[in-house]
């Protein structure tokens, strides 16, 4: 990665000129003096020299558990597009420095709990600890929640992702149950694009059925293209959120017209409240897989051998995957508690509440990787009704059998699950 001579040369002319407002000597918050319920604190020359790498040193209270790699290259490189826009006024050398620590591929260990303050100056103080910033640098790389939006747009890569197997678990359900495919039809989703597009999709898949089994199938069957419509609505909900923080200013003293504006970007209520409606759609698309696996495993609705066993009776067959995804579901709904609910006074009231937006993104980290789960239960479940049914199986999931043996009697169903969940279901 690289970035164009032409906006080198723009952010070199901002940074001179932010160096010559700040020898004007008028205050300039976190720069000149000091932070939070210290800001009325103006610092001489010589503590101004040190300030700003204190700013780093002082606020780096984590400790494991460490972000991923995948995520803490997301927070270097959501600094990176904040500092691009110019706001922030830091030189080019920063920047470059940042760049090549991208590049370099070096894992940050970042933590990925504890940031209990307004914005997200602890991880961003850990992610930042080897730099030796200048003047104003120290803080502008604290401002802001880059670390977040860098976050959400990984895990807006993989909810799309995510959107699109769940369509084809749900349809092989639909398909190897002979539903009535009435539910599906486009039509259905007059004044709603998303909708539609999701039911043509879900009809594309599953493929026609002749014969349908009954003529109304399980509700968990019918509303798939409800369900998956409402997770990809809300992905395009949270990626504008994401657009619109980094295109945002968060900088906080922000240089805007020629001049040291204080702003708010740090709040993030806008991409707290997206992630935490990503989480419920999430949430809500596991149960209802959930309970579509159950219904896999009764007769009535399947004609298939009971639970999906070879031999039922003297094989339990498939009925403990699906008390896994119970358990899972369970654990899921523990995440939807709103993020932005329950602020607490820190810096002596200085900052009064918290979106606590580091978090909301950790919370919609963990619904997709539980949902990812939940999923693989269900596809499991899938692949072996087809098997039973003597049916092949349709080819979004030709892949399954590629990494599950045949079912055949009774194993240890959970390796099968990892293998599905590290190869066809990965992030």
């Amino acid at each position: 990665m690289e970035i164009a001579q032409p906006l080198l040369e723009r952010l070199a002319g901002i940074r001179g000129e932010v160096l010559a407002a700040l020898a004007s000597g008028e205050p300039v918050y976190g720069v000149n003096t000091g932070m939070g319920a210290m800001s009325k604190v103006r610092l001489s020359e010589a503590e101004q020299r040190i300030h700003q790498r204190n700013l780093l040193l002082g606020r780096a209270v984590g400790g494991p558990p460490w972000l991923p790699a995948d995520e803490a290259r997301a927070v270097l490189l959501g600094r990176l597009r904040t500092f691009l826009n110019g706001d922030a006024g830091v030189s080019v050398e920063l920047i470059q420095q940042l760049v090549a620590l991208i590049n370099s591929n070096v894992v940050v260990q970042i933590p990925a709990e504890g940031a209990g303050s307004a914005g997200e100056i602890i991880p961003l103080a850990h992610a930042f600890g080897s730099f030796e910033p200048g003047p104003k640098e120290g803080i502008a790389l604290l401002a802001g929640i880059p670390g977040a939006t860098g976050r959400a747009a990984l895990h807006v890569v993989r909810a799309r992702r995510l959107a699109d197997r769940l369509s084809a678990v749900a349809a092989g359900a639909i398909s190897v149950v002979g539903a009535n495919r009435a539910p599906y039809q486009p039509l259905a989703g007059r004044g709603d694009d998303v909708l539609a597009g999701e039911l043509a999709r879900l009809l594309e898949l599953a493929g026609p059925e002749a014969e349908p089994r009954g003529l109304q199938a399980p509700v968990s069957f019918r509303v798939a293209g409800q369900v998956i419509a409402h997770v990809r609505r809300s992905v395009d909900d949270l990626d504008g959120a994401v657009g619109r923080a980094f295109d945002g200013v968060t900088d906080s003293p922000a240089y805007l017209g020629g001049e040291f504006v204080g702003t708010a970007g740090f709040h993030g209520i806008d991409l707290t409240a997206y992630c935490d409606h990503l989480v419920a759609a999430l949430v809500h698309a596991a149960e209802v897989s959930a309970a579509r696996l159950h219904r896999l495993l009764d007769p009535a609705v399947t004609g298939l051998p009971a639970q999906l066993a070879h031999e039922p009776g003297p094989q339990a067959g498939l009925v403990v995957v699906h008390k896994r995804a119970v358990a899972t579901t369970h654990r899921l709904r523990r995440l939807t508690l709103p993020t932005a609910i329950g602020t607490v006074e820190t810096s002596n009231g200085q900052e009064d509440v918290q979106t606590f937006s580091w978090e909301a993104v950790g919370n919609l980290g963990e619904a997709l990787r539980l949902t990812r789960e939940v999923t693989a239960c269900e596809l499991l479940a899938v692949y072996q009704a087809f098997t039973l049914a003597k049916r092949p199986l349709p080819p979004s999931l030709q892949a399954v059998a590629d990494v599950v043996p045949p079912i055949d009697a009774d194993r240890p169903f959970g390796a099968d699950l990892t293998r599905l969940l590290e190869t066809v279901l990965q992030p």
